[in-house]
C-alpha cells in the first residue's frame, strides 16, 4: 500500500482509489511504446494467417480460443468449467454444427452468453443494464455458491466492506479494499463514459486500463474478475475490428495467475501511475499471441493430417480415437488396452484397428515392446 506522511510525521496507508481524481490515471508512453508496436505487428500477423485459412478451420481456431477463454476465466477464479460443455454452448450459439453436441449447465451457459455479448457485439454501448445483464447471467439462481447476494445491481452497503483478504480468522491480512457501496454509481458512470468515449488512447492499452479500472472499483458481490476479463477482450475486439477470436488472454493470465494477482496488488496500493500494471499487461497479452501462433499452428496439422487420413477412410472406431488422441487434454500414449477402453471394443478388434493405422503410417509404435508397446500419432515434427 502506498503511503503519505502527515505534518505530525504519522504515516497513513492509502489505497489507489483513495487518491483525489484517482481514475485520471498516467503512465509513460516512451517504457510502453517498444512493447506495444510488438503486440500490434502480432495482431496483425495473426489475423493476416488466420484470414488465409478456410472458412472451416477459422471458424474452428475461433471456437477453439473462445472455448478456452471461458473455462480459463473461470479457472482462475477456482470454478472448474467441462470443455466440451462450453464448446458445445458456444457452437449452439453461434451455430456452428460440430458432432456428440454437449448439453450445457447453467453456469456454462450464463458465463458463454456474457462472453459472446462482449466479443460478438463488441460495438455496441457498454451500459449499466448490459453489465447488469452479464452479471445476472453469472448467477442465475441469485446466490454465489450458499450465500445470496445483489444480482443484476452494485453491491450495497448492507453487504459490508467488499475487501480482498487471506489467512485465518484473527489473522486475516487485507489485500485490497474496494470504495465503499456509496460512491460506486459516480465510479461506475465515469467509468462507462470513459469507455464508450472516442479518445486517442489505443485500444490495446485501453484495454488494459479498463481492467485494472474495473475490478479496483469492483462494483459486484461476486463476477467482478470475470466481468473485467469480458470488458477486455471486448476492447481487444474491438482493437482487432473482428468478432473472430484467435487469440485468449485469459489463458495466458490463468498460465501466470499468481503474477496477476501480485501485479493487481501493487497496483491497486500503489499511486493512479499503472506504467508498471500497462508494462505487464502488454507482456502477457504478447506472450497470449504467441500461443496462438502455435495454437495456429496445430490446427493446421491437425486438418492436413485428416485430409491424409480420409484419403482412404477409417472405420468409426479408428476415427473415435484419432479424435480423441487430438484434444489438448488427451495424456500420454495409446496401448491395446486403452484403446479398447475408449473404443468399447474387445482387445483383439483394438489390435487389429492399431495394426491398420500404423500400416497406413496414422500411428508410429514407441520404443520398447512387449506390455508397454504404445502408439503415437505423427507430429508437427516428423
Amino acid at each position: 500500500m502506498d503511503f503519505i506522511i502527515n505534518a505530525n510525521n504519522a504515516v497513513i496507508n492509502m489505497w489507489i482509489h483513495e487518491y483525489q481524481h484517482w481514475s485520471d490515471f498516467t503512465w509513460d508512453a516512451k517504457v510502453l511504446a517498444s512493447k506495444l508496436a510488438d503486440i500490434r505487428h502480432r495482431q496483425g500477423r495473426l489475423l493476416g494467417r488466420m484470414e488465409s485459412l478456410g472458412f472451416e478451420l477459422k471458424r474452428e481456431a475461433s471456437l477453439s480460443t473462445l472455448t478456452n477463454d471461458v473455462v480459463k476465466s473461470s479457472a482462475i477464479e477456482g470454478e472448474t468449467l467441462n470443455p466440451e460443455e462450453v464448446r458445445s454452448s458456444i457452437a449452439c450459439r453461434l451455430g456452428i454444427d460440430i458432432a456428440g453436441l454437449m448439453p450445457a449447465n447453467r453456469d456454462v451457459e450464463g458465463i458463454v452468453e456474457m462472453m459472446l455479448d462482449a466479443t460478438q457485439q463488441f460495438s455496441k454501448p457498454l451500459t449499466k443494464d448490459r453489465l447488469f445483464d452479464w452479471h445476472a447471467s453469472l448467477f442465475p439462481t441469485g446466490r454465489s455458491g450458499m450465500h445470496k447476494i445483489t444480482v443484476g445491481g452494485w453491491r450495497t452497503l448492507d453487504a459490508g466492506p467488499m475487501q480482498v483478504v487471506s489467512g485465518p480468522i484473527g489473522k486475516e491480512k487485507v489485500h485490497f479494499e474496494a470504495p465503499s457501496a456509496d460512491r460506486l454509481n459516480k465510479e461506475m458512470e465515469a467509468f462507462l463514459t470513459w469507455f464508450g468515449s472516442s479518445d486517442d488512447i489505443d485500444s490495446v492499452i485501453k484495454a488494459g486500463i479498463a481492467h485494472v479500472w474495473f475490478v479496483t472499483i469492483h462494483p459486484f458481490e461476486d463476477g467482478n474478475g470475470r466481468i473485467a476479463r469480458a470488458i477486455g477482450d471486448m476492447a481487444l475486439a474491438r482493437s482487432d475490428g473482428t468478432q473472430n477470436r484467435f487469440y485468449s488472454l485469459s489463458s495466458q493470465i490463468e498460465t501466470e495467475r499468481k503474477q496477476y494477482y501480485d501485479q493487481l496488488e501493487k497496483q491497486q496500493c500503489a499511486t493512479p501511475d499503472i506504467t508498471d500494471w500497462l508494462s505487464w499487461f502488454l507482456d502477457c497479452l504478447g506472450r497470449a499471441i504467441a500461443n496462438a501462433e502455435t495454437t495456429l499452428g496445430n490446427i493446421l496439422f491437425k486438418a492436413q493430417l485428416w485430409e491424409s487420413i480420409n484419403q482412404k477412410p477409417v472405420n468409426e472406431r479408428q476415427r473415435l480415437i484419432i479424435n480423441r488422441m487430438l484434444k489438448d487434454d488427451f495424456e500420454g500414449f495409446m496401448s491395446t488396452s486403452k484403446y479398447a477402453k475408449l473404443a468399447k471394443c474387445s482387445n483383439d478388434t483394438a489390435l487389429r484397428d492399431i495394426q491398420g493405422l500404423k500400416e497406413r503410417g496414422t500411428f508410429i509404435q514407441n520404443p520398447g515392446g512387449g506390455r508397454s508397446t504404445s502408439y503415437r500419432l505423427p507430429s508437427r515434427e516428423d
